[in-house]
């Protein structure tokens, strides 16, 4: 009681009680989904997958339902032919075009992926001369044109021998301006400079600290570079068309782009040889983009 109730001999008055603000109701309320968000993420994956499913119908159906009005939408039972005729046809070399792309992306991003995490984490953690320089040449690599090197990489191949040979379209890539720098990025903020520290008092040579302490902590990164990378030289084009002279020895784009060719086009052919082609990258996306969202949340969890 206050010293003025106790003279009055009143009792004191409860001061009233301030009410809680209600803002978290509303924020809540906000990140909330609504049903138009769930009809534009519907929207969206519709307009995806719909150019895939009309692939597919077009691969188990004949040719002329190409120009069928309305057209189909169902599949149809013709696929089992579709691919026989795809992989009969000698022009094409449709099998050595698998085999060939699943080599150099096979290939490619493993070196990729070893030579960029590996100088990335030299950028990122090592101290030596002209660390800046170097990097400032690597980011410049990254704004030429690749078509600006066609003409002195066809005259190293073919001065080397290796036109129309698959180290032609592999030599050339096996290191990224891209990756490095994405590595380095990464590298700097995921790997702490204690544990490296750490590593050293312990006798680790320079080699064994990136296998084991520097490797692990980019699984996130090395898992996005080497999707990205396989993608890229499974669907390359350019290129091969330019070192790969020898219609027996294509990859798996220009065995497609020989489909195509002539006075007569077979589309369910074609659309039967563009869906055998995806299924790999399919296959390949599935299994990394787990590693990928596990990594992710490792990651979030350990920060």
């Amino acid at each position: 009681m206050t010293a003025t109730a106790v003279r009055t001999g009143t009792t004191p008055t409860p001061a009233p009680k301030r009410r809680r603000r209600k803002g978290g109701g509303a924020a809540e309320r906000l990140w909330q989904a609504s049903p138009l968000t769930y009809i534009t993420l519907l929207a969206a994956v519709g307009l995806s997958i719909f150019p895939l499913y009309y692939m597919f119908v077009i691969a188990t159906r004949t040719n002329d339902a190409i120009g069928q009005t309305p057209p189909p939408v169902t599949p149809g039972g013709e696929i089992g032919g579709n691919v026989d005729r795809l992989l009969s046809n000698d022009s094409a070399a449709f099998m050595t075009g698998l085999v060939n792309s699943a080599i150099v992306a096979t290939v490619v991003t493993v070196f990729v992926v070893f030579f960029s995490s590996l100088a990335g984490f030299a950028f990122a953690k090592l101290q030596f001369k002209g660390r800046n320089g170097m990097m400032l040449a690597i980011l410049i690599t990254m704004m030429v044109p690749t078509q600006l090197g066609i003409v002195p990489l066809y005259q190293m191949m073919y001065e080397w021998d290796l036109h129309n040979k698959l180290p032609s379209i592999i030599l050339p890539f096996l290191v990224s301006g891209f990756g490095v720098f994405m590595m380095r990025q990464y590298a700097s903020q995921a790997v702490p400079d204690e544990l490296i520290e750490a590593a050293r008092m312990d006798g680790c040579s320079t080699f064994r600290t990136y296998w084991n302490v520097v490797l692990p902590g980019l699984r996130p990164a090395i898992a996005v570079l080497g999707l990205f990378t396989f993608m890229e030289q499974w669907n390359s084009f350019l290129w091969p068309q330019i070192a790969l002279g020898d219609p027996t020895n294509p990859t798996v784009q220009l065995s497609l782009q020989r489909l195509s060719q002539g006075y007569y086009n077979d589309y369910s052919q074609v659309f039967a040889g563009t869906l055998l082609s995806v299924v790999p990258l399919l296959v390949i996306f599935i299994i990394f983009g787990r590693q990928i969202i596990g990594g992710i949340m490792e990651g979030a969890v350990k920060a």
